[in-house]
């Protein structure tokens, strides 16, 4: 008898500058093969999950809100978030496993309906050393003593379906949402795949990919 192989199949777009944060998170997924968009087209409906990343902001002319103050948006790429935009409209009509990092999450926010602060100046004097403590919502699943957020742009008014898991002690900013009526739709303003503390939240996200077919 032949023994077959499934393998799972993860969309996304990452910078050169990032992979390298990634390449030990994959190497722990050998039955996921890993669809970078910036290197190749992506077939996003033949995909299992989603993995949105980090990045610059998102181009003036894809956010619902006016921009009073377009100097505040830098380092955008119309191209990444066109695809990001499509692809992320796809899995969310096929309730698919996604996950959200930093942008991706601000990503999300817009796709949904939400706003977003463009320029949270004192945000980042808070964050000088890179790490803030949360609060979080009594269901929240996954929970951080202290987590890597580094951004000058955040969730201002949440999206449709969007419930808030976390918030900065320093100053409430949202930092943690997941959708409701999802099996897993997490969205981080953090950086998880810059350190292991965040392992449990990469495990469960492959737990549900791989459990898309059954």
């Amino acid at each position: 008898m032949t023994a077959y192989f499934t393998m799972f199949s993860l969309a996304t777009w990452i910078r050169n500058c990032d992979e390298h944060w990634f390449i030990p998170l994959f190497a722990r997924w050998p039955g996921i093969m890993i669809h970078n968009a910036r290197e190749r087209q992506v077939d996003v409906r033949a995909m299992d999950a989603l993995l949105l990343t980090g990045g610059g902001d998102i181009s003036a002319e894809f956010l619902t809100q006016k921009v009073t103050q377009p100097k505040c948006i830098t380092d955008s790429d119309s191209s990444r978030d066109r695809w990001e935009f499509s692809a992320l409209r796809e899995i969310l009509a096929a309730k698919k496993p996604l996950l959200a990092i930093c942008r991706g999450l601000q990503v999300l926010n817009v796709v949904t309906g939400g706003t977003l602060h463009l320029d949270i100046r004192d945000h980042d004097i808070a964050e000088t050393t890179n790490i803030q403590k949360l609060r979080y919502d009594s269901a929240a699943v996954h929970r951080f003593s202290a987590v890597n957020s580094s951004h000058h742009q955040a969730i201002d008014t949440p999206g449709h379906g969007m419930i808030v898991e976390a918030w900065s002690c320093i100053d409430d900013i949202i930092e943690q949402v997941r959708l409701r009526d999802y099996r897993f739709g997490i969205g981080v303003q953090y950086h998880p795949e810059r350190h292991s503390q965040y392992q449990s939240l990469f495990d469960d996200f492959y737990e549900h990919i791989v459990q898309v077919r059954r």
